[in-house]
């Protein structure tokens, strides 16, 4: 593994686990996934099968009797590459410009679960890991995570380990080694709204008939407000603000709000809860979100039809303490107060996964903090994410141990989006701080 030929080669595999289109590349990306594993000394490589699913990648190494065991956790599967006109480049052919690898899957997650990989492999091709070593990589993180979730759950004999080491975050800045200790949870769902038995003709109908966009829109209004707080019954009750040490960490970190909204964002102007700071909106607040509307007639021309029904893309992002299930009840009866006269409207859930919240203080925690430390040549910090691994409070729900999330990503890397890179300096870096993390890891 002495160049990137073999992470151009996985780049390249279209494994969009959310599509059933690309069924066989996803699998092609697991098993290219296993050879990795293979190929870097992993001993007992295996794909988990479960039927309908997209398999789970199993390896191990354990020949450090006494020594603590990590787990190793990444995915193989990658978000659809779509709107594909606003590329540069095409996404699953990985090109090289300046510092930069771009690709779809280039940092969420081949590249990053590569550097995990490549620093396994690199320690064992020298000799013996000071530690013991496994891995359970997924395919299905960008799609729900139902396999792995019932793997974990299932409480199999081959998860048992010290703490879970993920390299599926950013750095908060460039240069600044930055670990998180906070995810927020997701509930993903969709609102169905039906009206008449079919189209109809807007001019002969139009008055009478009911509308399902603009009932889909209504009941949008009224679970959130134009100053972004969500107005369903009792969904902050369990919200819980970030400590007062958090938040003068989080103050100290290097961040210009103008600058943000111009390079990240790109809009006129920043949005949320009145209060709060940008920190707390994206790593503390829950959030109600619209990603897309389907019904009626979209095409090119005109088509004046009033549509029979129409479905809503909603998530709610959670934050530490709320309960999924809850909120999904509570969504569901929302939804139901809020539908107008003369249709039909239900929510539909169509996965969730719980938010998470790890102790900074806690030895790996630290033991990862210093390695990032001694390679990058600043102080780590700690903070939280606005994004969701739900797979990371399945680790402490079931297997009682810590998720050490090291980032290497950037905050322009454009994942989940067109031109998604990775910074190759990151890359070579991250190799180096998870070797010393696992050299670290024996002491503990």
């Amino acid at each position: 593994m002495d160049s990137l030929d073999d992470l151009l080669h996985w780049l390249r595999i279209p494994s969009i686990s959310s599509d059933p289109a690309y069924q066989n590349d996803t699998r092609k990306a697991a098993e290219f996934t296993a050879h990795l594993l293979r190929q870097g000394k992993l001993e007992n490589v295996d794909l988990i099968e479960s039927p309908g699913r997209h398999p789970l990648v199993y390896g191990e190494w354990l020949h450090a009797p006494g020594k603590p065991t990590l787990l190793f956790y990444g995915h193989y599967d990658v978000q659809p590459p779509e709107p594909l006109e606003e590329w540069t480049s095409p996404p699953f052919e990985p090109v090289i410009r300046g510092e930069n690898l771009y690709a779809r899957g280039a940092a969420d997650d081949k590249g990053l679960l590569y550097i995990l990989i490549r620093a396994v492999s690199n320690i064992l091709a020298r000799g013996n890991s000071p530690v013991n070593l496994k891995f359970l990589i997924e395919g299905e993180e960008e799609s729900g995570g139902e396999h792995i979730t019932e793997f974990v759950a299932s409480g199999d004999s081959r998860l048992k380990a010290d703490a879970v080491i993920i390299a599926d975050t950013e750095m908060f800045a460039p240069e600044l080694p930055t670990i998180c200790v906070g995810l927020r949870g997701i509930v993903y769902g969709e609102i169905h709204v039906e009206a008449s038995r079919q189209d109809l003709h807007s001019g002969v109908y139009g008055g009478v008939a009911p509308n399902p966009i603009q009932a889909i829109a209504e009941i949008i209004t009224t679970l959130k407000n134009r100053d972004g707080h969500i107005t369903i019954p009792g969904f902050y009750d369990r919200v819980q603000p970030p400590t007062a040490e958090e938040k003068r960490a989080w103050a100290r970190l290097p961040f210009d709000e103008k600058k943000y909204l111009e390079t990240e964002i790109g809009a006129p102007a920043l949005t949320g809860e009145p209060g709060f700071s940008v920190f707390e909106k994206t790593w503390a607040r829950p959030t109600f979100e619209v990603h897309g509307i389907r019904g009626g007639f979209t095409g090119e021309g005109a088509k004046t039809v009033i549509p029979a029904k129409a479905v809503a893309k909603i998530s709610v992002r959670t934050v530490p303490h709320q309960r999924n299930e809850e909120v999904v009840e509570q969504l569901t009866s929302a939804v139901a107060r809020a539908t107008p006269q003369g249709v039909y409207a239900r929510y539909v859930s169509l996965h969730t996964g719980e938010g998470s919240l790890v102790d900074p203080r806690n030895a790996f925690v630290q033991a990862a903090a210093l390695a990032m430390t001694e390679i990058f040549r600043k102080e780590t910090v700690f903070t939280r994410g606005g994004g969701s691994i739900p797979i990371v409070s399945e680790f402490e729900k079931y297997l009682g141990i810590p998720s050490v999330l090291i980032g290497f990503g950037l905050p322009d890397d454009n994942i989940h989006a067109p031109n998604e890179k990775l910074y190759l300096p990151n890359l070579h870096r991250g190799i180096l701080a998870t070797e010393r993390l696992i050299e670290l890891s024996a002491s503990l």
